[in-house]
This record gives structure tokens, C-alpha cells and sequence, in this order.
């Protein structure tokens, strides 16, 4: 699943161009702020952190990173409603750090944090040793 189309699931909206209607923020004597402190900037930030409080389980950078260079579709097969409903079982169970595995993805997951570490597909994991993990949930 790309970027695009997980925000899209998560039924927020990303636009290019030049934004038009927010409000300017001002900094440095009057000056603009940078880019980093826009206005937009700001609102995507809010309601990206907004989602991620009360969506299930959220996607470190590194993660997401790893979705798009190995083209993981979490969409397929209900993956996203899966993973939540693992990392679920694993902390009604008392797990800080599990192996989640569906199908042929496996996910790191630190469940004390409710965030994927990473995630790898059935080619990745060859000769691969999962360490400073305490459980693995199979869906």
C-alpha cells in the first residue's frame, strides 16, 4: 500500500499545489514562516497525529519506508483490520514486542507503543533471526 493510499483509507486528504485558504502563520518579526512551520504543515500534523490516537496501530517511518519499497498492500485481505486485531491479542496478553505474520508479511511490533517497527515479506525474512522479541501472533 502506498502512502497516498493509506492516508486515502484513513479518509484523510492530501493535495498538491498551491494551497489556498489556510491561514498564514508569521514568524521573525513578520516574516514567513518556513515551510516546516506553515500553517498547512501544522493542520496535516494534527490530524495526522489526531488519526493515528484513535486508528489502531500506527507506522513508524521506517515502516512505512519499507511498505512502499516492497509494495505491501495492507488493503489486501483485510491486512490492516488483521495487524489491529493481533497487536490487540498480543497486549491483552502482556507482549511489549511482537512478530506479527500474516499470510506472507511479517510485522515488528511494538505493542507498549502500538506502532509497526517494521515489516518484511516472505523474501525479506529469509535468514533472518528475530531478536528482543517476546511473542509472535500468527493471523
Amino acid at each position: 500500500m502506498l502512502i497516498s493510499e493509506y492516508l486515502q483509507l484513513r479518509n484523510l486528504q492530501v493535495t498538491t499545489g498551491k494551497a489556498q485558504g489556510l491561514p498564514q502563520t508569521q514568524q521573525n518579526g513578520g516574516q514567513a514562516a518556513g515551510p516546516q512551520e506553515s500553517g498547512f504543515a501544522k493542520e496535516l500534523k494534527s490530524q495526522l497525529e489526531a488519526l493515528n490516537q484513535s486508528s489502531g496501530v500506527q507506522f513508524s517511518k521506517h515502516a512505512m519506508e519499507r511498505i512502499n519499497e516492497r509494495n505491501i498492500d495492507l488493503s489486501e485481505d483485510n491486512r490492516l483490520d488483521r495487524l489491529n486485531r493481533a497487536v490487540e491479542l498480543a497486549g491483552e496478553k502482556g507482549s511489549d514486542d511482537t512478530l506479527v505474520m500474516i499470510d506472507t508479511t511479517a510485522f515488528l511490533v511494538s505493542v507498549k507503543n502500538n506502532k509497526v517497527i517494521t515489516t518484511l515479506t516472505a523474501d525479506d525474512m529469509q535468514g533472518n533471526i528475530f531478536t528482543n522479541i517476546d511473542s509472535t501472533v500468527i493471523m
